[in-house]
């Protein structure tokens, strides 16, 4: 493992000698990482980042963006709630005015009084149930017209990430998928169906979403851009 300098970008070097080309990656925190198989002249290392250095600075923008830390709701009166890209205000009400603890109602999120210490467990809650019923009813109807066989789908809290694809062609979303616009959820879930033909982020695998969306750069444009502005709870 060494270090290579290129310009004003450092980069952590792999080597292995079962990989045949040169990869670069950033990692969760920023770090750039060039792997690369064994023995490669330095030069062509150079000339590599020199090609790539236009998408280099993208995605070290996209990361610093990502890591960008955004308020935390504090559940007031009036205070917007997205859902399916559409904000919703918050109205609390009296313990006694609604059986469950928080609702959308009439345009509306309504939360019990009695429900506000664990008011981010309650819209966690909603949002997963939502998005689960939701992001199944797509992956189903996508499956079938892309020709896909997906074992299940599963809401949870992903990280950075949208979607994933695990073993036994089981489909993951996060949960805040259910914030996002529709026609941008439905990219996420388009994105991963089409791994379970192509695992990797290969010149296939976006050939094979076009094929699918057509207008899919788009979509991954618009998440790529304003993912962050998502809010949660």
């Amino acid at each position: 493992m060494s270090r290579l300098v290129v310009g004003d970008l450092a980069f952590e070097v792999r080597e292995s000698a079962r990989r045949k080309t040169l990869e670069i990656t950033v990692d969760r925190d920023g770090e750039l990482i060039i792997a690369t198989p064994k023995g490669t002249d330095a030069q062509l290392l150079h000339d590599f980042v020199a090609e790539k250095r236009y998408w280099i600075y993208q995605k070290l923008a996209q990361k610093a963006e990502s890591q960008r830390r955004l308020p935390r709701k504090e559940f007031v009166n009036g205070e917007g709630f997205l859902y399916l890209g559409r904000s919703y205000r918050l109205k609390r009400i009296a313990s006694d005015d609604q059986e469950a603890p928080l609702k959308l109602v009439a345009g509306r999120f309504q939360l019990r009084e009695d429900a506000l210490t664990d008011a981010r467990a309650h819209f966690i809650r909603w949002y997963s149930d939502r998005a689960s019923a939701w992001l199944t009813a797509w992956v189903k109807e996508h499956a079938q017209r892309m020709g896909v066989e997906p074992t299940g789908v599963k809401v949870q809290d992903l990280g950075y990430r949208w979607g994933s694809c695990g073993k036994g062609n089981r489909v993951y979303f996060h949960w805040k998928t259910i914030l996002l616009p529709r026609h941008i959820a439905e990219y996420v879930v388009v994105h991963e169906l089409v791994h379970l033909m192509e695992p990797h982020h290969t010149p296939a695998f976006w050939r094979l979403m076009e094929r699918a969306m057509s207008d899919y750069e788009q979509r991954k444009a618009w998440l790529a851009r304003h993912g962050i502005e998502v809010e949660g709870v």
